[in-house]
């Protein structure tokens, strides 16, 4: 069985490579030759653990190969997996210019059947749109050429993306006739032989589905975060409460752990897409408009802590930034609260030193010198007043705290993440400042 996935970003190039890695032969396709060139090297353009040697070792297999001409590689394919960007419009829906770009070279280019399978996370009906385009450009062609159209959202978190495709929790795939379903149960039969749900559904249902379970999570997300700060108030501990709910197995203990917001390329887009469809229907989302507007605060809560602090003046202050990822085991810098962080900090002439284990490069890139990036947490802790936990990354959890009281000006520390003991810190000398617990 031969596919193409049109895209080599994050969930493009995890999903070809794990489809190869199940005997597929896949070709990922790309109009940025330089990332294609590198590709071919073994040189990826994401941080994911597992996918390096997984990429390695299918291209050394010849069963993952990577092009830059969509025309050539559809050549023999059954289905191509549309797997561009649609990032956010100004006006926070998904731009779908990339999406029906390729849409249109797919009917420009195919010489028999396929599947066309959207991968990319689209609004609710977009299938038609991407439909239209193909039939459109099979039609200045007077090709009279049958296709499908099928929809099959990714539930990737970063990260595990890779255990996440190869052992999935369900695998939702919108479809319009049985001769799509035979196939895409063909590709994705080696994943669910272990009892991996396969639902099929219509592709509209499809598409909405992973708006909603986007949503749903970022909703959790933003509500404990909501009961996180009114715990503070009341002088409760948000981490009993969490305990406390979470064992109520209708809500469960997943995402409902305070911190300073969500960010990444999904929950924020995600949440803003669907916040502009329900606009467009004359629809409001009230719940989704609070869990984006409390989000948007919360990632500068740590900020508004820290000058608080120190009484409203952080002039001339040296702060240490630990984590700058949105999360741990990747190198993803989209919506970031550690960006907004800096970007604060510096305004008030803060002295900023920062770490983070694999997003420096991206870091860079992105906020220039408005830092100065360390080789590890101890340097960025040198002459510090206050270190801030943004990201809670594995090696910041044991911290030495004989080596932080000697390099530290002040030992105080704001924990974003909720990782830290206050007593054992207070005890070894340090105060620290949580996300919901009276301090």
């Amino acid at each position: 069985m031969k596919i193409a996935v049109v895209g080599t970003g994050y969930v493009g190039l995890v999903t070809g490579t794990c489809f190869a890695e199940t005997g597929v032969d896949v070709v990922c396709v790309d109009i940025d030759t330089d990332k294609i060139k590198k590709l071919r090297e073994g040189i990826i353009p994401i941080y994911e653990p597992g996918l390096q040697v997984m990429v390695e070792r299918n291209f050394e297999k010849q069963r993952l190969t990577f092009s830059t001409s969509l025309k050539d590689s559809i050549k023999d394919c059954e289905a191509v997996f549309i797997a561009v960007g649609t990032p956010p419009d100004e006006d926070g829906s998904a731009d779908l210019k990339y999406v029906l770009g390729v849409a249109r070279e797919i009917g420009e280019s195919m010489q028999d059947y396929l599947v066309v399978v959207t991968k990319s996370t689209v609004p609710v009906e977009t299938s038609v749109k991407v439909k239209a385009a193909i039939r459109e450009a099979l039609d200045k062609r007077g090709s009279g050429l049958d296709f499908d159209i099928a929809s099959n959202p990714e539930f990737l978190k970063e990260g595990t993306a890779v255990d996440d495709f190869m052992k999935p929790d369900r695998i939702i795939i919108g479809i319009e006739s049985e001769r799509a379903e035979k196939i895409m149960k063909r590709l994705y039969k080696p994943f669910v032989l272990n009892g991996h749900p396969l639902l099929f559904m219509d592709i509209t249902s499809a598409e909405m589905t992973k708006y909603a379970a986007n949503s749903m999570l970022a909703t959790k997300i933003s509500f404990m975060n909501d009961i996180a700060n009114l715990c503070e108030l009341v002088g409760a501990d948000v981490n009993m409460v969490r305990r406390g709910i979470g064992s109520d197995p209708r809500i469960g203990s997943r995402f409902i752990y305070p911190g300073v917001g969500y960010g990444g390329s999904c929950f924020p887009k995600d949440v803003k897409a669907l916040i502009k469809t329900g606009q467009e229907r004359k629809h409001p989302l009230r719940i989704l408009e609070a869990v984006e507007a409390v989000n948007n605060d919360q990632k500068l809560v740590l900020y508004h802590k820290l000058k608080k602090y120190f009484k409203g003046n952080l002039k001339g202050k040296s702060v240490g930034i630990w984590g700058l990822s949105f999360k741990p085991n990747t190198d993803d810098m989209r919506e970031a609260p550690s960006e907004l962080i800096i970007r604060k900090l510096a305004e008030e002439g803060v002295r900023i030193k920062a770490y983070d284990p694999v997003a420096r490069e991206e870091a860079e890139r992105r906020m220039g010198n408005l830092a100065e990036y360390c080789g590890d947490m101890y340097e960025a802790a040198i002459d510090a007043d206050a270190i801030l936990l943004v990201t809670e990354w594995t090696e910041f959890r044991i911290p030495n705290y004989k080596v932080l009281r000697k390099l530290m000006r002040q030992c105080v520390f704001f924990d974003g993440r909720n990782i830290y003991d206050p007593q054992e810190m207070n005890e070894n000398g340090f105060t620290c400042i949580g996300i919901g617990r009276a301090n």
